[in-house]
């Protein structure tokens, strides 16, 4: 009897991890594929990633409108309150047999807490990972107290989760979801990706993805001014800005790196790049820059060195490749000269990536497959041994 499987992505990154999972379940006899997008998919402001998804050949079977045009600490609340309006009402008509998330973020929480309500079973994906600096922290360990199975891309992480009282048996250690994009995709070489982009490589080239770092009140602006005054002093560099997420205080952010690119003929903004330009920007330019888990995850396995500002991906796992500096532009800059040493750059050659070499979705649709569903929903705590 085939299983329901009901994957949720509210953003282009985790569509980006779940891409091949899906295509997995999708193409095994024994599941069927139901795809609900929400939150950063649905917004002009933010793209219409949505679009991608179905580029990609998905049918999207339901849209849950949930984010308000306001990343006040109230206007995030009250869309993470629309979400679970809307999830409910979503779970209600598709009634699947199995939910699965993957991360962190404020959506995914509206969904899992849902689904808890509506006795149906989650899978978690990315699990046990900690980044001290955001409130994805609390968000990422809540979603595994309310899931039933855990698929973690590190043993460190495995771990965690079993120590968070899950029962081993139920925590599959897979490896980071990210490197299966990189080995499946036939990425863009440097003309093809100049011709997508619209925009010149240089001598130099920087990609530049910075998030605010949501544990900490008011600081996204001021971290951005000296993100941009480092990267304003480098010569023959050209640099590609991604947008930052909807997060709180994430429009400050918008307004700094479009007034910076406006003066600026180096540099040029995106707001979605989506996962084949984005992938195919790491693999061209020089290095990383700012505070995405990219350039933690999927950077150490292009050999490219990484400069990962201030306190957001803090706790998580490293690759030699990731050079961690403070938010003022002096640390940055001193960074930057890192990267671009030839020290730094020999050592890249030999940098194993701690997420691992790919395989993930295969591992993870095979658990989907073949799990026994029906004692799912109640779970005991494990508790460690003395």
């Amino acid at each position: 009897m085939s299983r329901t499987i009901c994957v949720v992505t509210g953003t282009r990154a985790d569509y980006g991890l779940l891409r091949w999972v899906m295509e997995g379940i999708r193409q095994s006899p024994d599941l069927h594929l139901q795809v609900i997008a929400t939150g950063m998919h649905l917004s002009p402001e933010f793209g219409l990633t949505y679009r991608e998804i179905e580029k990609d050949g998905f049918a999207i079977d339901r849209k849950v409108e949930m984010l308000l045009s306001s990343d006040t600490p109230a206007g995030v609340t009250k869309s993470m309150g629309l979400g679970l309006i809307g999830f409910g009402e979503a779970i209600e008509q598709l009634k699947p047999d199995l939910m699965l998330l993957l991360g962190d973020r404020f959506e995914i929480f509206a969904a899992a807490a849902a689904a808890m309500v509506a006795r149906v079973p989650l899978a978690h994906l990315h699990g046990g990972e900690t980044t001290e600096g955001a409130i994805d922290e609390a968000i990422r360990h809540s979603i595994t107290k309310m899931s039933h199975l855990h698929f973690v891309a590190a043993e460190e992480y495995r771990r965690r989760v079993v120590q968070l009282g899950e029962a081993p048996e139920r925590v599959f250690l897979v490896g980071g979801l990210g490197i299966d994009n990189i080995k499946r995709l036939d990425l863009l070489d440097r003309a093809a990706l100049e011709a997508s982009l619209d925009f010149k490589l240089g001598p130099k080239n920087l990609l530049v993805t910075f998030h605010p770092v949501t544990l900490e009140k008011s600081t996204a602006g001021a971290q951005m001014t000296e993100l941009l005054a480092a990267l304003d002093a480098l010569e023959d560099t050209h640099l590609i800005f991604t947008m930052p997420n909807a997060d709180t205080d994430g429009r400050i952010l918008i307004a700094m790196i479009e007034q910076f690119v406006a003066t600026h003929p180096n540099a040029r903004v995106y707001t979605s790049l989506g996962q084949m330009r984005y992938l195919s920007c790491i693999s061209q330019v020089d290095g990383v820059v700012g505070n995405s888990s990219s350039g933690l995850i999927e950077a150490p396995s292009f050999r490219k060195g990484t400069v990962n500002i201030g306190d957001r991906q803090r706790g998580r796992l490293k690759a030699g490749s990731v050079i961690d500096c403070a938010p003022d532009r002096q640390s940055i800059a001193d960074a930057l000269r890192t990267l671009y040493s030839a020290e730094f750059q020999s050592r890249l050659a030999t940098v194993r990536n701690p997420y691992g070499e790919g395989g993930a979705s295969e591992k993870v649709v095979r658990v989907l497959q073949e799990y026994p569903l029906d004692q799912l929903l109640k779970k005991p705590f494990y508790d460690l041994a003395e």
